[in-house]
């Protein structure tokens, strides 16, 4: 758990995804629209990517992957950062962090 800690103070925004995952995808395209790039961490290749799924799930993630953090805090996965995105909640969190002007 020490780990993703570490991993999500680190970094403005952050996904932890798994490289087969079409929801993964689908939520990194979303920020490379908007034009943020996230620290992106693929567990499955990641030696100690079973205790950082456990983890995540330790945190509250409902599902491991994707799990995007945004300024430290657990945004959650593929629902929560679209029906945030769709609501008009996404960019405002993604303005602090992301260096970027967002629109």
């Amino acid at each position: 758990m020490d780990k993703v800690v570490r991993l999500v103070s680190e970094r403005g925004v952050v996904l932890f995804s798994k490289s087969t995952c079409c929801l993964c995808y689908a939520v990194k395209i979303l920020f490379q629209e908007l034009g943020v790039t996230p620290t992106v961490h693929e567990i499955d290749q990641d030696p100690e990517g079973r205790e950082m799924e456990r983890a995540l799930m330790r945190l509250g993630c409902k599902a491991p992957v994707p799990a995007v953090f945004i300024g430290g805090k657990l945004v959650g996965s593929t629902n929560e950062v679209m029906s945030l995105h769709l609501s008009g909640g996404l960019i405002p969190l993604l303005k602090p962090v992301s260096g970027f002007a967002l629109s």
